[in-house]
């Protein structure tokens, strides 16, 4: 069996997870011991599926209850956000439209996966369609602003599915999958895309799909990784993956968009939280998670972020690059204070030989 499907069948290929009928997350009793022995290091870092891990009070699940009013349990709906039978749509295909979704139980768990079923449509050609959806993980909810429906100088995650590149100068593909980490002091440029304050990501064809698309977004001991699964393959595909990430615990989800002189319609379908069973050491668990500064220690930005105005997480390590030019620039300065150094003792002993 090929590679790729081996990673379906053991975990990001799951997309449904929870769905009535699907098979087990791993072999049955009957199982070789020493299948079990060659898979068990790849089952035991995938998500199962399997109804005990899937967080209901943060999950957003077909039927809707209070479909035609304008909130649901455990939900709170802003803005042009619409609750039909089929999905929540954040805005409709209009202009100047903002909308969002979010989750009234802030959530306590240190390591999450987050399937998201959307739909992202419209009568729009081309470029002629905007604006696309924010997912977040943040410290503040139902705060509206120019950032896809959602506040700037947020504390906490973004993801963002972004359909109309506003900077004309971008060598990037739209549409186009980017994640932001926020502590407050970082401010969302949408005329360049949100380039400056990138992570990572990717380009990802969304957009007027005749069938489901999905994207997974799982965090563990640091790692954030994005997945998506757009082409009705029933396999995910590979988007970001980043170390060196500090989420703190307590913070919401939530789901936003928005549209300006351009339009789209902006639907989610289900939100679905899952709790991954990661154990921690005791130093981990000593921590008070609940007041982490969201904060990464490095920025993969494009460009390696060299016009960065705003000169933000700078405080990181050095990357392997860096360190080589400074130790070439070093020791180049080295070899010309020895050059200039031989040559002016030696000048000088030529000049004590003419007094003798």
């Amino acid at each position: 069996m090929a590679a790729e499907s081996w990673f379906w069948r053991w975990g990001w290929g799951r997309r449904c997870l929870g769905r009535p009928g699907l098979s087990g997350p791993g072999p049955g009793p009957t199982t070789p011991l020493l299948f079990l022995v060659l898979l068990g290091s790849v089952a035991a870092d995938i998500t199962d599926g399997n109804s005990e891990h899937l967080k209901r009070e943060h999950s957003l699940i077909k039927p809707y209850q209070g479909v035609g009013s304008s909130s649901m349990p455990l939900w709170d709906f802003q803005g042009s956000t619409m609750l039909t039978s089929q999905y929540v749509r954040l805005t409709p295909d209009e202009r100047s439209k903002e909308g969002s979704i979010w989750n009234h139980q802030p959530c306590f768990l240190k390591d999450w996966e987050m399937h998201v079923h959307f739909r992202v449509h419209g009568l729009g050609k081309k470029n002629l369609h905007g604006d696309g959806i924010a997912l977040w993980y943040t410290r503040d909810r139902l705060a509206p602003g120019p950032v896809f429906g959602s506040k700037d100088n947020f504390h906490g995650l973004a993801i963002f599915l972004d359909t109309y590149p506003n900077d004309e100068t971008t060598e990037r593909v739209f549409p186009y999958i980017s994640v932001m980490v926020n502590n407050g002091s970082l401010s969302y440029d949408h005329s360049k895309d949100g380039r400056w304050t990138e992570l990572a990501g990717c380009t990802a064809d969304f957009r007027n799909r005749d069938h489901d698309t999905f994207l997974a977004v799982r965090y563990s001991r640091g790692r954030l990784t994005v997945m998506t699964d757009l082409e009705d393959k029933n396999e995910w595909k590979n988007c970001i993956d980043i170390t060196g990430v500090r989420l703190p615990t307590g913070y919401y989800f939530g789901a936003s968009a928005g549209t300006g002189d351009l339009s789209d319609n902006h639907d989610i379908i289900s939100m679905k939280l899952f709790q991954l069973m990661v154990e921690h050491t005791p130093d981990e668990d000593s921590i008070d998670w609940t007041k982490i500064e969201p904060s990464v220690s490095f920025l993969k930005s494009p460009k390696d972020n060299v016009d960065d105005p705003t000169g933000n997480f700078r405080s990181g390590p050095l990357t392997g690059w860096r360190v080589f030019l400074l130790l070439l620039c070093a020791l180049l300065g080295i070899i010309v204070c020895a050059v200039v150094g031989a040559v002016v003792f030696q000048k000088r002993q030529e000049r004590n030989k003419r007094f003798y």
